[in-house]
């Protein structure tokens, strides 16, 4: 199943302008909280170097885009609604905004870096609220909400395990299948609370909210994109944001969608994730425009080394997520599907998948029927528990072919 990335964040700090930046999908963009009233998905696109520009061969993409040797590959992102302290009691939309989070692998959270808005998302001052705050509030937020729904079936769920010896990660795991929670997560979070599986029994109430805060950060793990960079003191709280231990990418959101839309028009060339852009029609601009964006250039990119917001979302899949770049191929001399296109494809899949679950990822036919698959590098013949490694491209000969 592929992974889904979440937007999260208190109101108003610029994560609708992310989504649209990243996205293009048309999106209301105000000032003012709540204006995400529902979650919103979109399709944005994490960067690889293309195999075809390591072999020197033109490649025929499908599935994904490839420019300048660069692939663009497919991803899935949620904007979700604005947070306010009491989320998880309900208030503000902090039902629709938990309800909207469970289903993402990983978390972007979008913090305002200058500190100019408030915890109840209010437009201040620069420099006046903290946004350390802002990324502990959710923390807070998710972790009483998991608590509370950890806690309604807790001793039950407890006590089986105790008459049963087993692992309380065993009979957790259906009660937290609804929130994307695998028995995996669940046992390494209790080996990293320090905590005994099969004497959940005799946890403390300290033990119980450990455990709690380590499956959230298992489970949702999160990086920070500190936005708004170019604004007064975001370099200070930057730098705070990162020694307070945090993954934290600064992040220019405005910046981003302005030349995306710009690019989009013929004004500009750009790329996200570049590190520079080109004006390619100054006539075409009033003084102002082109003033605006060297401005952009020395406040975002000359600074920061572009608007950090592909860098961002790169990290949230490889880093987080341990996703790796594979390519499959029928014809492993030529590198081409059965139509004849040079590495037509490009898939994201988690570290340590095998090459017959690769083959499922392909299609299910192939995984049924898998006979062997070919690296089209080595030649070499793997079995089915080979683990791919980052830009292998495979071949999978199965018995059945795809329908």
């Amino acid at each position: 199943m592929a992974k889904i990335v979440g937007l999260v964040g208190k109101a108003n700090v610029g994560k609708s302008t992310f989504f649209g930046a990243a996205t293009l999908k048309p999106v209301e963009i105000a000032g003012f909280p709540f204006t995400t009233l529902k979650a919103d998905r979109g399709v944005a696109y994490i960067t690889a170097p293309c195999a075809c520009k390591e072999l020197g061969i033109q490649d025929d993409p499908q599935n994904s885009a490839c420019v300048d040797g660069t692939r663009l590959i497919p991803v899935d992102l949620i904007d979700t609604p604005g947070l306010i302290p009491g989320a998880h009691q309900g208030k503000g939309l902090g039902n629709q905004f938990l309800d909207e989070v469970r289903r993402a692998d990983a978390l972007i959270v979008v913090a305002d870096a200058s500190g100019a808005t408030n915890l109840q998302g209010q437009v201040v001052d620069p420099m006046t609220n903290d946004p350390i705050d802002d990324v502990k509030m959710f923390e807070q937020e998710f972790d009483l909400w998991l608590r509370a729904l950890l806690n309604k079936d807790w001793s039950s769920i407890s006590r089986t395990a105790q008459t049963a010896k087993e692992a309380i990660s065993k009979h957790l795991e259906q009660k937290m299948t609804g929130l994307g929670i695998s028995r995996p997560q669940i046992a390494r979070a209790v080996r990293q609370a320090g905590l005994d599986e099969y004497r959940s029994y005799q946890w403390s109430e300290e033990d119980f909210v450990n455990f709690a805060t380590q499956l959230r950060k298992v489970a949702k793990p999160i990086i920070v994109a500190a936005n708004k960079a170019d604004r007064e003191g975001a370099d200070i709280n930057i730098k705070r944001i990162e020694e307070a231990g945090y993954k934290v990418v600064a992040t220019c959101a405005e910046a981003e969608l302005a030349l995306r839309r710009a690019a989009e028009a013929g004004l500009v060339d750009y790329t996200p994730g570049d590190s520079d852009f080109t004006i390619k029609n100054p006539e075409k601009l009033t003084a102002g425009q082109i003033k605006a964006l060297e401005r952009m250039r020395e406040k975002v990119f000359v600074k920061w080394g572009g608007t950090g917001i592909q860098k961002v979302l790169n990290e949230a899949f490889y880093g987080l997520l341990n996703m790796i770049v594979a390519y499959p191929v029928e014809d492993p001399e030529k590198l081409t599907d059965s139509q004849g296109r040079v590495l037509p494809d490009c898939f994201l899949v988690p570290q340590g998948t095998t090459a017959k679950q690769f083959a499922g990822v392909i299609h299910s036919d192939l995984m049924e029927g898998f006979i062997y698959a070919m690296n089209a590098r080595t030649k070499r013949r793997l079995k089915d528990s080979y683990e791919l490694q980052d830009k292998d491209i495979i071949q999978i000969v199965s018995a059945k072919s795809r329908r």
